[in-house]
């Protein structure tokens, strides 16, 4: 299996399941937000993971930059989430927004060295 192809099909998966819940809860708005939520989630995990799998054999010092790297793609990912709500606060139900995102980027997060190999 392709790892980044595999991460893809993953995050598509989780995204579409939280849209879906958030729809069926909370009507289109909340679905609409969980999906927002989540495909911010899963390009920064995408992202990251790009950046630190051409690294996985590399010396030391060269595989920590390049994981480091993905954190700051993850951190910024986090900014623009919660910049994303304080803008939209008022339009789209913030809880979903946080739900998709943390409801996809977590789960990868945690499967990432499968990804990796």
């Amino acid at each position: 299996m392709r790892p980044i192809p595999a991460l893809a099909g993953s995050g598509l998966v989780l995204a579409a399941g939280l849209a879906a819940l958030g729809l069926a809860m909370a009507g289109v708005r909340a679905g609409g937000a969980a999906l927002a939520g989540a495909v911010l989630a899963g390009l920064a995990q995408g992202a990251a993971v790009l950046l630190l799998r051409p690294a996985m054999g590399a010396p030391t010092d060269v595989f920590v930059r390049r994981w480091l790297s993905g954190m700051a793609v993850r951190g910024a990912s986090a900014v623009a989430l919660v910049l994303a709500i304080a803008v939209l606060r008022d339009r789209v139900p913030v809880p979903w927004m946080a739900a998709g995102y943390f409801g996809v980027l977590l789960p990868l997060l945690f499967v990432e060295t499968r990804f990796l190999r």
